[in-house]
């Protein structure tokens, strides 16, 4: 088939580079020794579809595929990739892969109606989260003000309890404009988000990429806000603050999960915003998300 991939070609070179980036990263197999006991369950590991974004338009089907011999049972979907719900239902179940989890903007301003059907159609899916993916940025710019945070928290509360009414956790993922402080406060607007949520409705996928990038160390965070933080975004940070492939950059991720408990992890997401865009080609991402299904289910912390 023309659109298929040789799987070992196409992964080897990954599999090589990453073998000499894993000897110098923290936080992994041969930096925690002997003492270290504790691991990603690898239930628990998934990849959020947008990494493969480009490849999926390319082929659908024998890319799932693809995902499933890597080792992954479970996705995040960011979008049915021009299908129905019911159609993208078919596909995962045919790679055998279930999308746990999706990322689906609520409507602003909010409309039940809207997101109810979006609810329906991650029942159909197969979801078990459900997470509004962006917010931070108006037109000039960050947003800076506090009162326009403490309103799109109160739509966050709303999603939140029409989830939960249609067996669904909602959550809330990050970006870096989320860390700016909001003008006349000591507050960012991550700490109003965090605050004027609640927590019954609400969990967070923090993405530790641009946590960093917003100048805030992923721990101080779980810390902070212990037992809300039930997805993170295994993303790493290169030398230039650029992308990398998970457990090739600088983010320490062992020491991050050692307060998987605290956090109230339950699923580890690897992601690559850049991963199948030029200069690389779409089936690049496929090398990335083998790159960090091996660096986690290898990490010992």
């Amino acid at each position: 088939m023309p659109q298929s991939l040789n799987r070992r070609q196409l992964l080897g070179a990954a599999a090589a580079a990453g073998a000499a980036a894993t000897l110098a990263v923290p936080g992994t197999a041969s930096a925690g020794g002997s003492h270290a006991s504790r691991r990603v369950p690898r239930d628990q590991i998934s990849v959020q579809l947008y990494t493969l974004r480009n490849q999926l338009n390319v082929n659908l089907e024998d890319s799932l595929a693809e995902l499933a011999e890597i080792g992954y049972t479970r996705v995040e979907h960011a979008g049915f990739v021009g299908r129905t719900a019911a159609q993208f239902r078919a596909a995962l179940n045919a790679a055998g892969l279930r999308a746990t989890s999706g990322h689906v903007g609520i409507p602003q301003p909010f409309d039940a109606s809207v997101w109810e059907a979006a609810l329906e159609d991650a029942n159909i899916v197969g979801n078990k989260f459900i997470v509004h993916p962006f917010f931070g940025q108006g037109a000039n710019g960050p947003i800076r003000d506090a009162a326009v945070y403490r309103a799109f928290a109160a739509d966050l509360n709303k999603a939140g309890r029409l989830a939960r009414r249609a067996g669904l956790s909602f959550g809330y993922h990050n970006h870096h404009a989320e860390f700016f402080r909001q003008t006349g406060t000591k507050l960012t607007g991550m700490d109003i988000l965090f605050g004027e949520t609640d927590s019954r409705y609400v969990h967070f996928e923090v993405d530790l990429y641009w946590a960093f990038r917003g100048a805030h160390d992923p721990v101080d965070i779980i810390k902070e806000n212990r037992g809300r933080i039930k997805q993170v975004h295994v993303k790493d940070l290169d030398v230039n603050a650029a992308f990398a492939d998970p457990g090739d950059g600088l983010i320490d991720f062992g020491r991050i999960f050692e307060n998987s408990r605290e956090a109230g992890l339950i699923e580890y997401i690897v992601e690559r915003d850049d991963a199948g865009s030029p200069p690389r080609t779409p089936a690049d991402a496929l090398a990335t998300a083998e790159r960090g299904y091996d660096y986690l289910e290898g990490l010992r912390f």
